[in-house]
């Protein structure tokens, strides 16, 4: 990210004015209802305070670095708001030391009482990190004696067990400020939640695998415009190039079959409860197979009812 998004504590609140969908106010029996929850969690400098705040701006009542152990009481006295607090998002991470060894307990609380959350897990480069902690001229929370990468290795290593649980992971490591900002306002934003959201990303393999990428597809199988002068210049985006690749033997029968495939992949995911994936589509460069693939992937996901953001990671690089 170029510009620092760090973590500072903090406890902030915000009128519910709509995000994904509302579970506030009282129940049809008069219960009260459980608030919606989103525990963001990740490493130390991919972002954590910039989602806690995108996601105030949006109406959710924010807490920072609360002990896991006080997440099941949090959600309680959220019920008891009379829709006052429809929308919990709690920021938990290792500042909280030992109080973070509760959060499976936590969890399990949360799953007892039907509780609908969800966790999103913020990631970066290893590099990235590094930068922004020098930028900053701030130790990394488990570096000790140690150097900033020691405290990123003993941090990987506890949350890995959390990253695997995650519903939505997103790689901060390229983006900016306002780029996480909106990645989190097109899952969060809408005044109804879809069943499923995509977000359709292609890329190169060139310059490495996306890290939060939940499916890779390879399209360098097909012809690369690269090597055609008239095309070279251009991209995915253009109507040539696009019109090139799918003139390719094997192009439309692989979109084809592949979205037969992400149909059931899609089926299984809303059975597990999970909200989000991230389709990566890779050629070498990330600049014309990938880009052409992606953008009638994302038209076909969106006829069928998916809401699909597409991303064109390294269109721009070269």
């Amino acid at each position: 990210m170029s510009e620092h998004t760090g973590d500072g504590a903090q406890v902030a609140t915000g009128t519910s004015t709509g995000t994904a969908t509302d579970t506030g106010g009282n129940g049809s029996d008069g219960s009260a209802a459980i608030p919606e929850l989103v525990i963001i969690s990740g490493m130390s400098g991919a972002g954590r305070s910039t989602a806690a705040k995108c996601l105030e701006d949006l109406g959710w009542f924010v807490v920072d670095n609360l002990p896991p152990a006080l997440i099941p009481t949090m959600v309680d006295l959220g019920a008891r708001s009379q829709g006052n607090v429809a929308r919990i998002a709690v920021v938990v991470d290792v500042r909280g030391r030992r109080f973070f060894d509760n959060l499976r307990e936590s969890l399990a609380d949360l799953d007892a009482k039907n509780v609908t959350r969800r966790i999103v897990f913020l990631e970066a480069s290893d590099e990235a990190l590094v930068r922004r902690f020098e930028s900053v001229r701030r130790p990394h929370p488990l570096q000790g004696d140690g150097r900033i990468v020691d405290g990123i290795a003993a941090e990987r290593d506890l949350l890995r067990e959390l990253r695997g649980d995650a519903d939505l992971v997103i790689d901060t490591s390229g983006l900016n400020v306002h780029e996480l900002r909106a990645k989190l306002d097109a899952q969060f934003a809408g005044e109804e939640e879809p069943e499923l959201r995509a977000t359709v990303m292609s890329f190169g393999y060139k310059y490495g695998l996306p890290v939060d990428a939940d499916l890779v597809v390879d399209c360098r199988f097909l012809p690369n415009p690269h090597w055609v002068p008239g095309l070279r210049p251009y991209t995915g985006l253009n109507d040539e190039v696009s019109q090139y690749v799918f003139n390719q033997p094997g192009a439309k029968e692989f979109l084809d079959r592949y979205a037969e495939l992400l149909q059931l992949i899609a089926a299984g995911y809303r059975r597990e409860g999970k909200r989000y994936a991230t389709i990566a589509v890779g050629c070498t460069g990330g600049k014309h197979r990938s880009v052409a693939m992606s953008e009638r992937l994302a038209r076909r996901l969106a006829a069928e009812g998916v809401e699909t953001v597409v991303v064109h990671r390294d269109m721009g690089r070269e």
